[in-house]
């Protein structure tokens, strides 16, 4: 049977909506297009001197790795010219991104974080790119204000990652369902490898960094207890599975059902309401993981429904399983 590609599924998608423009395809081609240059990098990485750190600290105060450098300069010097984009924001940089004069620029906004799990790359753990798709309250020749673009992630157009581990695979929703392509490399092609993904209404595998227990409140520490006690508690066995990349986590548990946890904890001051970006990150996955039948919350209030006050703006994330994260939400309401 003949596959699919992702340019044919969007195309396809595209003639239910007669009102549309296509400009949006032409965002993800482009998108997609970075991801390749990014994989191709991401799979000779030990045979190519971007191994390691710049030397250089982002905004987050995270060290800078060479492939978080150089996918995040492959991301912003091919969306500025794909003439849909009025502005970008990129979690390696500190203040909006603007599209040059000299280029075209559309009514789209683009929230990304260029290779999330990059702690991870000299390791040859899996990692990915993680993007949110935003359009501009009013089109205008004027400059995109903050405002524009610090929108709740209910707003989002579409959302999905890349994640570029045992093969280059690309998951996406644009509003209606989760699909996912694999990239064949002998075609250089997403093929349609997971359409309309479900993931299961509960799961058996809990991830958290159970390392910062001692830094969590009562209530944290009570509901992982639950999940690894599970079997006692409520008669089914969960399993700890902890990559450390949230794409990485976040995939296995869409695909076989669980839940990823990142609390907030005590570690560092200025980190108390989380540590995950609420724009390019969480509200991202929580898009994906709605899509596909399951839950993302802070703890108690739903990520889409957040509205940001800042680009970076960091928040606790609860996400998966429909009824895990349910189960997560009526213990913080109980301490509550």
């Amino acid at each position: 049977m003949r596959q699919v590609t992702v340019v044919e599924h969007l195309l396809l998608r595209q003639k239910e909506r007669p009102l549309a423009s296509g400009r949006f395809t032409r965002l993800l081609n482009e998108l997609i297009l970075s991801a390749k240059i990014i994989g191709r990098e991401v799979s000779r990485a030990g045979l190519l001197d971007v191994l390691g750190g710049t030397g250089e600290v982002n905004v987050q105060g995270e060290m800078v790795q060479k492939l978080d450098d150089f996918a995040n300069r492959v991301i912003i010097r091919r969306m500025e010219r794909a003439g849909v984009l009025c502005a970008m924001v990129s979690e390696e940089n500190a203040d909006v991104i603007e599209i040059p004069r000299q280029f075209p620029t559309g009514d789209y906004i683009l929230i990304f974080d260029p290779l999330d799990g990059s702690a991870n790359i000299d390791a040859n753990v899996s990692i990915g790119t993680i993007f949110g798709i935003y359009r501009r309250s009013s089109f205008n020749d004027e400059s995109v204000s903050i405002s524009e673009i610090l929108q709740k992630g209910s707003n989002q157009v579409a959302a999905g990652y890349i994640i570029y581990g045992s093969s280059t695979m690309l998951v996406y929703t644009a509003g209606s369902g989760v699909h996912g392509f694999t990239l064949d490399p002998s075609v250089g092609e997403f093929l349609l490898s997971h359409p309309d993904i479900k993931i299961p209404e509960q799961g058996k595998i809990y991830s958290v960094n159970e390392g910062y227990a001692s830094y969590w409140d009562t209530a944290t520490q009570k509901i992982v207890e639950t999940f690894r006690n599970s079997h006692a508690s409520h008669g089914r066995s969960y399993s700890l599975r902890y990559i450390g990349s949230l794409v990485s986590d976040f995939h296995r548990n869409l695909i076989y059902g669980g839940i990823f946890m990142y609390p907030a904890d005590a570690r560092d001051p200025k980190k108390t309401t989380g540590k995950l970006r609420l724009m390019c990150e969480a509200a991202p996955m929580a898009f994906i993981v709605e899509q596909a039948g399951g839950m993302a919350i802070d703890g108690i209030r739903r990520i889409l429904d957040i509205e940001p006050t800042e680009l970076h703006q960091r928040v606790p994330l609860f996400i998966g399983s429909k009824a895990d994260v349910e189960t997560v939400q009526k213990m913080y309401s109980d301490f509550a």
